[in-house]
Formats: C-alpha cells, structure tokens, sequence
C-alpha cells in the first residue's frame, strides 16, 4: 500500500515530508499576512490617538503666528538652588502656532528677588507647545467612556467647558553660569482652562522647570516648581 505523501530522506537521517512542507509553508503565509495586518492596526490606532480629537468632524487647519490668545500669569514659586525663598512672579506668552487641540506658545517670565541680603533678576523665554483636551483620547468604551468619567470626577458641573492640557518647556534663562552665556531650560506643565466669557478664560497649572543660573558668582542648577493661575483673552 502506497502512502499518501511521498517522502525522501535528508542528509540529517529524518524524513521530510513533502505534504507536511506544503501544510507549513501555509501556515508560515497566513501568519505573515496576521502579523502584517496587525502592525497597520496599531498603527492606524495609534495615529488616530494623536490627531485632535475635534478632526473627525472637521478638518484641522495650520494657523501660523495667531498671536491671540495672549495669556498674562502670576506664579508663586519655591526654589531649591541660590535663594532658597519664595517669590512672587509674572508671565506673559503669544500663541505662536495652533493647529486643532495642539498649539506652541511664546512665553517671557520675570522674577525678581528682592531681600536685606541681595538682590537679583532672573528673565526666561521659552517655547511652550501644549496638547488641549488630552484626555479626550480616552473616548472609550461607547456605554462609559473613560475621559467623561475623569472629567465628572475632577471638574464637576463644569466637565463640559474645562480644557485640560499638558505641555513641554524649552528655551533659555538669564543671567546663565558663569555669565558668559544664556542657561538652558527645561520641563512640563499641566493645567486647565476654563472660558467664563467670549474670548476670556481661566487658567491655572502647575509647571515644573530645570536650568542653569549664576547666583553670586557661583553656577548651579535650579529645580523649580510653580502653581500658575491667570488669564487668557
């Protein structure tokens, strides 16, 4: 009785069985063709995350140098390098770019210290791109979304006009090191925003930064936090 596959030995003493090879070489297809479809999946979800989430109803447009909102903040700050105090501060920014929920802003602060003891300036600009109503892209599942129940539990009556964000800082500071040159800046910040008329909101966030400044002759880093509340309009 003749079997159904044919068979021919190989140079390791098995057998190989040429309608086994055929069954695998199927399997090894399909699970290319899985393992393909798979990768656009995530990727095609993980571009739908990033885009604004106001885009699948309209299309976002670029706007370049908007300059409106500008946004006018007092800060309360402790600092845990050179003056070890609290001090009171001012920040002002343009809206430089806006494209849907993601926008850069131009931001100058002042601080200024006054004691018995010494006296000294500090003036910072920086790029600060934000991403508005982040949590947004938690809009799932269809029965209970999760970024409905976040914004029930942390804002309340006002989930439907909060505009939660969360940002990067980058830029420069002065006097740097050693004065010789500006000192880095870095860090993030996280906030929200709430109009309470046309053209004129609310915002409060808590930003943390690092950079580099001479205090006395001596360089260091400085690690700050600040709570900002002010206005946009």
């Amino acid at each position: 009785m003749q079997p159904y596959y044919r068979s021919a030995p190989n140079p390791y003493g098995h057998f190989t069985d040429e309608g086994g090879q055929v069954i695998r070489e199927r399997r090894k297809l399909l699970w290319n063709i899985t393992v393909g479809n798979g990768r656009r999946w995530i990727f095609a979800m993980l571009l739908s995350l990033l885009m604004p989430s106001h885009a699948k109803g309209q299309e976002a447009i670029l706007d370049v140098l908007p300059i409106r909102p500008f946004n006018f903040d007092v800060a309360v700050r402790q600092q845990t390098f050179g003056p070890d105090d609290r001090e009171i501060g001012i920040q002002a920014g343009i809206t430089a770019l806006r494209y849907g929920n993601l926008e850069v802003r131009s931001i100058y602060q002042f601080f200024s210290i006054h004691t018995k003891e010494f006296q000294t300036d500090q003036h910072s600009v920086f790029l600060n791109p934000r991403w508005n109503n982040f949590i947004d892209v938690l809009d799932f599942p269809k029965g209970m979304p999760i970024n409905r129940l976040i914004r029930h539990a942390l804002f309340g009556p006002l989930e439907d006009r909060a505009v939660p964000y969360v940002g990067l800082l980058g830029g420069a500071v002065m006097p740097g090191p050693g004065h010789s040159a500006p000192g880095h800046l870095f860090g993030g910040q996280l906030g929200v925003r709430f109009p309470v008329a046309r053209g004129l909101s609310v915002d409060m966030g808590l930003q943390y930064s690092q950079y580099g400044i001479d205090f006395r002759g001596e360089g260091g880093q400085v690690q700050q936090w600040i709570f900002l509340t002010g206005v946009r309009f």
